[in-house]
Parts: C-alpha cells; structure tokens; sequence
C-alpha cells in the first residue's frame, strides 16, 4: 500500500509563503510522476501541479502559476511544493499524490493550509 505523509502546513498570512514536504514509502517514488492536489473547504479535490519522474519537467494549474513551485528529491523519496504569494483561494488541504488525474485515491492524509490575517 502507497505510504505518503505531508507536513509543513499551517497559517499564513496574504502574501506569505510557505513550504510543504511529503515522504513517500512501500514503492519505487523514482519511477512516478507525482502530484500535488488540494481540497479547498466545502469544495471538491483540485489539480494543483505534476512533476516528471525524472526530467523534473512541471505542471501548474493556471491559479497557482507563476506563484508555486514543485519539486522533488529522488534520493529522499520526497516531494516539495513552495508556495509564494499566497492569498484566501489557496486555503486548502493540500495532499501529495500518486497519480496526475482524478480520483487521486493513492494519496497522503494531507496537511492543512490557511491563508488568514
């Protein structure tokens, strides 16, 4: 069974960063594109950007272009998502995944990001 754990969520204030983590175990993290997703509150999961497994060539839903950036470390089995310049649609719990399309079943239990004063 996929293991995947986030961390690094929080409360941020507009216009703040942010860093988020997920360490992947129980399968080969090397060979997979892997992705970031989110779940805004009363809203359904959204697509927030991929990475390749190897190139490093990424992915970004127009909302968060320009604003985020994926990345990864093959050799420590971990995914990372910078977030800058954040603001309230952001407010979201934010998974890491195995997959680059719905329904992302093969996911963490996701951290918790808030965008607030």
């Amino acid at each position: 069974q996929v293991q995947l754990v986030e961390s690094g969520g929080g409360l941020v204030q507009p216009g703040g960063s942010l860093s988020l983590s997920c360490t992947a175990s129980t399968f080969n993290f090397s060979y997979y594109y892997m992705s970031w997703v989110r779940q805004p509150p009363g809203k359904a999961m959204e697509w927030v950007a991929s990475i390749t497994a190897h190139s490093g060539k990424t992915y970004y839903r127009d909302s968060v272009k320009d604003r985020f950036t994926i990345s990864r470390d093959n050799a420590k089995n971990s995914l990372y998502l910078r977030l800058n310049d954040v603001n309230a649609d952001d407010t979201a719990v934010y998974y890491c995944a195995k997959e680059t399309a719905p329904p992302y079943t093969s996911r963490g239990r996701g951290t918790q990001v808030t965008v607030s004063l």
